[in-house]
């Protein structure tokens, strides 16, 4: 059995947001070896859909978005707003995917990044299962798009609700939806 075996860097590693400017550094992402970018996408209205396409393709690149989850996207907040919020946010994250060949788009999409509290079990439990409802609307939608989502497992300074691959597989497990998978 062979493995193909794939890099890739994000471009956080230089620069945010994702922007126009940001695709002069493909050139030197793919010097180094890469096969693929990571593309944050903070702002979507910052993609430029054409410049990356011909970026990608003139540096022989493949893409993968990563969102970028603040306090306003946040699918565990008691407010529907954020719920809102983040449901219009993931679809123009989709749509970018879609328009970039991508298979999934990726990120702690559960909640919103920095929420590091000492919370209740009850507590817990509740932002849980709001993750868990808000993930299956994540899912059905991604799926209008031929996509998956790919979850990701923060650290205890990032999140407190995903810390370990235990809990992620748990989250999955409870979604119980194609769509979701593990970064």
């Amino acid at each position: 059995m062979s493995l193909d075996v794939k890099f890739g860097v994000s471009t956080w590693l230089w620069t945010s947001p994702f922007n126009k400017e940001t695709v002069n550094l493909f050139p030197k992402i793919k010097s180094f070896g890469y096969d693929a970018v990571e593309i944050p996408v903070e702002d979507p209205a910052l993609i430029d859909l054409d410049l990356v396409k011909a970026a990608l393709a003139d540096n022989g690149l493949n893409a993968v978005i990563c969102g970028a989850f603040g306090t306003s996207r946040d699918l565990t907040n008691e407010d529907p707003s954020f719920h809102k919020t983040s449901f219009d946010y993931l679809n123009s994250c989709f749509e970018i995917a879609a328009a970039l060949d991508c298979k999934f788009v990726a990120g702690p999409m559960y909640s919103a990044v920095g929420k590091a509290r000492l919370v209740s079990p009850e507590q817990k439990k509740i932002e849980w299962d709001r993750a868990v409802t808000n993930l299956r609307i994540v899912c059905e939608n991604a799926r209008k798009f031929g996509l998956e989502i790919a979850l990701e497992t923060l650290n205890r300074f990032e999140t407190d609700l995903i810390n370990t691959c235990e809990e992620l597989m748990q989250l999955i497990t409870d979604i119980n939806e194609p769509e979701a998978k593990v970064i």
